[in-house]
């Protein structure tokens, strides 16, 4: 009797041991929300109904209608780097930097992502890109980094230009050759033959500027520490400042449709709309949002903003509408 408890014993746990290593088809995971409002987006570039944004880690994301919903992109070498800055050459290929001297290319649309740079030695930030005509794209950042693609971002060249050393913060520029990079300490450098020579301009303002927009060949708005924003109308040859009211850091700037003017955000939630003379038309802050980054005009009525809390839904009926 003894024996045939045993044996049953010993089948039972045979069973058991079978069972517990045999296959089975686990049950489907629920799918993974994509927590957009939990992530620090830096930049983001616009094309029609398509909107790509980067940040942390290595971040990117895509949506293809007008903000509402938001899809990751693949990344064939992912990295822990941050992602500062992404600029478009035409609907489908894209640049985006970031910190590590990280560059990565896109072919079709912001989807897909390869690798094209990145430095294990130094491991020095870029902090934006600028795309320009054809296929020539320029990507800048700390120390005076500053380098130059003229096939479309899959090779870089390194340039050295005169910025003793002060991180390089934004950039615009036209067809026609002429640029404009700004930076610390009041750094401002014009290209007047697509950045084949670059000139330092005297400082006019001593704090950092992190932003600059072409308005026309002449006419020029930069922006950055304490509220500052200054418009020259001679290439930057001179400056005259516009007083905003308040001292919000102004990080990122979009242009309205049909050239009709610009927007710049910045902390607190700031956003203050000028037109295409760089005139201050009207300035206000969206609540709870904190510190902006970066933003998209859509259209007229629709805007996409980015910052430390993620990037946000499309605001219909535009800045006016979107105030708390």
């Amino acid at each position: 009797m003894r024996q045939l408890i045993a044996y049953a014993v010993s089948a039972v746990v045979a069973a058991t041991t079978a069972y517990a290593f045999s296959h089975r088809t686990p049950p489907p995971l629920p799918a993974t929300e994509l927590r957009t409002d939990r992530l620090l987006i830096n930049d983001m570039t616009v094309d029609g109904r398509r909107v790509v944004a980067v940040g942390e880690q290595g971040i990117v994301l895509t949506s293809d209608d007008l903000g509402d919903s938001w899809q990751q992109a693949a990344i064939d070498q992912r990295r822990g780097s941050s992602l500062t800055g992404v600029a478009r050459l035409s609907a489908e290929r894209l640049v985006a930097v970031g910190h590590d001297g990280w560059i990565l290319r896109s072919a079709d649309g912001g989807k897909h992502w390869q690798e094209s740079r990145i430095d294990n030695e130094l491991a020095e930030p870029l902090l934006g890109v600028w795309a320009g005509a054809g296929n020539t794209v320029m990507a800048y950042g700390s120390y005076g980094k500053f380098f130059v693609s003229r096939d479309a971002g899959q090779s870089w060249q390194a340039c050295e230009l005169p910025v003793d050393g002060y991180h390089l913060n934004g950039m615009d520029g036209g067809a026609d050759g002429q640029l404009m990079l700004v930076g610390e300490q009041g750094t401002v450098l014009r290209s007047a033959d697509g950045g084949e020579n670059w000139e330092a301009l005297p400082a006019f303002y001593k704090g950092s500027l992190f932003g600059v927009v072409r308005l026309s060949a002449q006419r020029w708005l930069a922006y950055g520490m304490r509220g500052h924003v200054f418009v020259s109308d001679d290439f930057g040859q001179n400056w005259t400042q516009v007083p905003l009211g308040h001292t919000a850091p102004l990080y990122g700037h979009a242009r309205l449709p049909g050239q009709t003017g610009v927007l710049v955000v910045g902390a607190g939630g700031v956003v203050s709309r000028f037109d295409g003379q760089g005139k201050l038309v009207d300035s206000l802050r969206l609540k709870s949002l904190g510190t902006l980054t970066s933003v998209a005009a859509l259209d007229e009525r629709v805007l996409v903003v980015g910052g430390e809390q993620g990037v946000f839904k499309s605001f219909r009926g535009g800045i006016t509408a979107a105030q708390d």
